[in-house]
């Protein structure tokens, strides 16, 4: 059982942090930028029912908006200003804000646009930083405008969109995919699996594209030939710690294992599976889901699993949080019993000096480093703390493609 002294203890520490942040020379992105820290400003001040967390949560708001005003240009869906669009949607959803969108955001539509040719034109697919994030952004837009022609323009974005991955993919008998460079330094092309920048993501946004009649016809040979490619990956060997690699490529060693995370590995898998047998009505994919996310219940080990960390990427809070959500989902009592085994080895992970004990492990740089974002740093930890405790629903993880 989970104290829920603790979690609400050290919400307070994030947030007394998180209230005096300096956002000079920040990103404006939902997942590495202040938009995003804003999302925990907001739902933590629902949680306890005070309003100055939203004040400062308005103020955020209002530093990304004036910075893209400024002349910020930055356009991924993870660091910028795509990202930023889509956090302030999210917040006219929940009724955190009330901004005319159709009239704030429609003059980036244009170069948003842009931003997405040219990222299909380099092949660059990648949902965090290219044009799936473009492409969710947009989808939030299509969803929530009240303009008939913005509409239809965000329609024809999307439209574009379908068909660019259509004409970029590769199809052999085990399904439909699309190549990528898996390391720059060995110049290594393959296909990647992952949710964060891989196949799983372009599944997961194709299924919440599915859900609208303008899109059926023109999404569902392709999301169906995508997941048989996945489903076609997984490891013969089904005593693994993981299901499925995190990539496929030339040469590589057969049942190659994955880490335990959102960014890699069977968590990312199966909840686009899960998307995708909702969007569908496929009982076949659901089972697969649960089986595939079932299975990782079993990895306990931080060492085996791969886990440096608690931030969401890539480490503990980020798993406590897809646990959560899938139970949420299926009310199996063992993905709650899961969840609560991670929030617990998470809260256990606040040994550093400052930054409410937690810090990234930058394994490129080889060393420890304070993060305020929700992609990696305690304001996505802060977001996970308010799911576990909150009695209403909380939609921050759409932007991870997890809710």
């Amino acid at each position: 059982m989970l104290d829920r002294s603790l979690l609400e203890k050290k919400l307070k520490e994030i947030y007394d942090i998180l209230k005096d942040i300096d956002v000079q020379n920040e990103h404006h992105g939902v997942l590495a930028g202040i938009s995003g820290i804003s999302l925990f400003q907001f739902y933590y001040s629902k949680l306890i029912e005070e309003e100055e967390p939203a004040d400062h949560g308005v103020d955020l708001i209002t530093k990304t908006i004036q910075g893209i005003n400024e002349g910020y240009t930055f356009p991924t869906f993870c660091t910028g200003i795509a990202g930023a669009g889509w956090v302030i949607e999210l917040l006219n959803e929940e009724e955190f804000i009330d901004i005319d969108n159709d009239e704030l955001l429609e003059d980036l539509d244009e170069f948003l646009f842009r931003s997405m040719k040219e990222n299909m034109k380099d092949g660059n697919y990648d949902f965090l930083h290219g044009a799936i994030g473009y492409g969710y952004y947009f989808l939030k837009r299509y969803r929530n405008t009240v303009s008939a022609d913005l509409k239809n323009r965000y329609k024809e974005y999307l439209s574009y969109l379908i068909s660019a991955l259509k004409d970029t993919s590769e199809s052999s008998d085990q399904g439909t995919y699309w190549k990528t460079t898996l390391s720059k330094e060995d110049d290594l092309i393959g296909v990647n699996l992952s949710l964060s920048h891989g196949l799983s993501s372009i599944v997961n946004f194709l299924s919440r594209v599915y859900a609208y009649e303008d899109f059926k016809n023109e999404v569902r040979d392709l999301l169906v030939d995508t997941v048989r490619y996945i489903r076609n990956q997984k490891n013969d060997d089904l005593g693994l710690a993981s299901l499925y690699p995190s990539w496929i490529h030339e040469g590589m060693e057969k049942n190659s294992k994955s880490r335990l995370a959102w960014c890699y590995g069977d968590l990312g898998i199966g909840l686009s599976l899960w998307q995708a047998g909702k969007a569908l009505d496929n009982t076949a994919y659901k089972e697969e889901a649960v089986k595939t996310i079932k299975h990782a219940t079993k990895r306990k080990d931080l060492v085996e699993a791969g886990i440096k960390d608690a931030g969401l990427c890539h480490g503990s809070f980020g798993i406590a949080a897809i646990f959560d959500r899938m139970h949420k989902e299926t009310e199996d009592p063992v993905f709650k019993e899961t969840a609560d085994y991670w929030m617990q080895q998470a809260l256990k992970m606040d040994k550093h000096q400052g930054n409410a004990g937690y810090l990234q492990w930058r394994g490129d740089l080889e060393e420890w480093k304070e993060e305020s974002n929700v992609l990696e740093g305690i304001a996505g930890i802060g977001l996970v703390l308010i799911s576990f405790l909150a009695t209403f629903d909380t939609k921050w993880d759409e932007c991870l493609m997890i809710g």
